[in-house]
């Protein structure tokens, strides 16, 4: 089991499941703390089997890379066969699509499984193709925006032209990590962490765009209070500082030790980044429900590595 966790790279879920959720949320609009409808759900299962597909179908993939470079993980070693691992991929990508099918059906609306599909496909390129090319971080942040989308449309959006904004920053900043991480396994290139530290930087102000340039005023929360802008954006900056300053210390150290570090906490910070998005837009409680995915992260971060 142990093995099969590694595989599915399990901490990992959980920012899988942060980005419909959070999509759908914002969209949506959501004040009152309540169960969540069944497109919401059925999104969220959706890109979280499409996400564990892609990390099965990836390994796969690099078989040969990881015997040379990652000897130690499950399909090199033989404690998972790697027929084995391609039934349960193709499986999990099918049943996310099923998932999406069932989301579509809840919301009335084909957007649901048309980005699903569309995710699917990028995940297969990904693995299967773009990843040792320049084109893999590019479309490794697709995949990062289209699950942002799977949950939006879920919701029948995304309604305000701003909104698009933050699909397309989290998705530069998911591309921004895999470039920081392609040397992940060996000494890495400062100049290569530099660019791929600049693209994440680029991708979280984009995001933040759709708050500070939405102009709504103060952000009311639950207790009848209200958060000015500027203090969001003060939040924000705070989360992204901690961020660069990890990525930093990989430029200024670029050991296999320290880079991965910084990876591990740049895909980690995905989830609290998702819960200040939508702090944003649906007030403190909906944020703490997406930031309790941390929980899932950090347990399951002491036994599998994310990276």
């Amino acid at each position: 089991m142990l093995a099969w966790l590694k595989l599915v790279r399990i901490p990992n879920l959980a920012t899988a499941a942060a980005d419909p959720l959070a999509g759908y949320l914002i969209v949506s609009q959501a004040r009152d703390l309540a169960w969540p409808p069944a497109a919401c759900g059925l999104a969220v299962a959706a890109v979280v089997a499409i996400y564990a597909a892609g990390m099965v179908l990836n390994d796969v993939c690099d078989l040969e890379l990881d015997r040379r470079e990652r000897p130690e993980r499950p399909l090199p070693s033989g404690a998972i066969g790697v027929r084995a691992a391609v039934i349960v991929g193709v499986t999990l990508l099918a049943v996310g699509l099923v998932f999406a099918g069932g989301a579509t059906a809840a919301a009335g609306s084909p957007w649901p499984a048309a980005a699903a599909v569309v995710l699917a496909g990028a995940v297969w390129l990904y693995d299967r193709h773009a990843k040792p090319t320049p084109l893999g971080p590019v479309v490794m942040g697709s995949c990062r925006s289209l699950a942002w989308l799977v949950g939006m449309t879920a919701a029948g959006g995304p309604t305000a032209a701003l909104d698009w904004l933050i699909p397309a920053g989290m998705g530069l900043y998911a591309a921004g990590i895999t470039l920081y991480a392609r040397d992940d396994a060996h000494t890495s290139r400062r100049g290569s962490l530099a660019f791929g530290g600049l693209v994440m930087l680029v991708g979280l102000i984009v995001a933040a765009g759709s708050v500070w340039l939405a102009d709504r005023g103060p952000i009311p929360l639950s207790t009848g209070a209200t958060m000015p802008v500027s203090t969001w954006l003060t939040l924000w900056a705070i989360i992204v500082t901690s961020i660069v300053y990890r990525v930093a210390a990989g430029i200024g150290d670029p050991t296999p030790g320290r880079v991965g570090f910084a990876v591990g906490n740049a895909i980690m910070s995905i989830i609290t980044l998702d819960a200040v998005l939508v702090l944003a837009t649906c007030g403190e409680q909906w944020a703490i429900l997406v930031l309790s995915l941390l929980a899932w992260f950090l347990a399951f971060k002491r036994v599998v590595p994310p990276t």
